[in-house]
């Protein structure tokens, strides 16, 4: 169970499956005015996730023979490494304001590899980084039980921190750093340093992830963001042989983590704001009943409702008189 907590509002939700999603929405559908068989139409007509590529990139590497290939990728001298060397440590998003990263993995328990995809370029993302190898050394030792309150040293594994930018390489740097982004380069008691890969001529899966979100981004300009413009990035991949066997693996599926009629947060705003009006015209209903306020009146006292809302409510005090 996931606790959303926001600033006016505290609601605990269930995580949803895709079915649930779908009647939530259809019930946030019929409470706007939208009969039920427009239901499915609204759905389609809905938009490609502003994250799709980042979606893309989640669902890849959760695959651990995707994963291997890109440590393989990092670490083409390592010759003996297996999907059993690599152990998923990304940090899981419990809660919509903690801290959450895109992949985190760490090899045979001695190197920890955490790797962010970037489309717009911002020095922020140290700071991002820095949280989250804390987070991710913290969650390393309550998994494996080592306390580091004792005299004895823990061991804990080496970390490398990558930068996957899916824009323009242009002349921006191959490395970058903490002190020298945030602190002009002095001597600070803490220091991150993340390397960044841009686009290549290499035909590793690193490169191709870069090429399919830069083949999504040329079709969303002639297409927008739609479903043709998703379709159309998945058909050209795989001609040119971009994350190919992924994609004929797992078309429907992408097509899908690609398309949504909301993200996570987007769902709770919508349906809270749909419970509100509902709220908003239950209370108007009231007050007009009982001659306490008039249709007129109705849009000043609830901004949510129009004019037309107030004669519909009207309309139905007058049936039921």
């Amino acid at each position: 169970m996931n606790f959303i907590v926001n600033r006016s509002v505290f609601c605990i939700i269930e995580v949803w499956q895709e079915q649930d999603i779908s009647y939530l929405m259809s019930q946030i559908f019929r409470n706007r005015g939208v009969k039920v068989q427009d239901d499915t139409k609204q759905i389609e007509e809905v938009m490609a996730k502003r994250t799709a590529k980042n979606s893309v990139f989640l669902d890849l590497f959760q695959n651990k023979s995707y994963l291997l290939k890109l440590y393989k990728t990092l670490h083409p001298e390592d010759t003996t490494a297996t999907e059993d060397s690599l152990t998923d440590v990304t940090i899981e998003n419990v809660l919509t304001d903690n801290l959450y990263n895109d992949l985190g993995f760490i090899v045979n328990n001695k190197l920890m590899i955490l790797i962010e995809a970037q489309s717009t370029w911002t020095m922020n993302i140290l700071v991002r980084v820095l949280l989250y190898l804390a987070q991710s050394y913290h969650e390393y030792f309550q998994r494996t039980s080592r306390n580091y309150y004792k005299s004895k040293k823990v061991k804990m594994p080496k970390p490398e921190l990558y930068v996957i930018f899916t824009g323009n390489k242009g002349r921006k740097p191959d490395k970058i750093s903490l002190s020298k982004e945030f602190f002009e380069g002095a001597d600070i008691d803490i220091e991150v340093k993340a390397k960044v890969i841009y686009e290549s001529d290499t035909d590793d899966i690193i490169n191709q992830y870069i090429i399919f979100c830069k083949v999504f981004n040329e079709q969303t300009k002639q297409h927008g963001m739609t479903q043709k413009a998703v379709t159309e990035t998945i058909r050209i991949c795989k001609d040119r042989n971009v994350l190919r066997e992924y994609l004929f693996d797992r078309e429907k599926e992408v097509v899908t983590i690609m398309m949504s009629l909301f993200d996570e947060e987007q769902i709770m705003k919508s349906f809270i704001k749909s419970e509100r009006a509902d709220e908003a015209r239950e209370n108007a209903r009231i007050m007009l009943k009982n001659g306490r306020i008039s249709v007129e009146e109705i849009p000043s006292f609830f901004p949510k409702l129009t004019l037309e809302d107030a004669k519909e409510i009207e309309a139905e005090i007058m049936q039921l008189a």
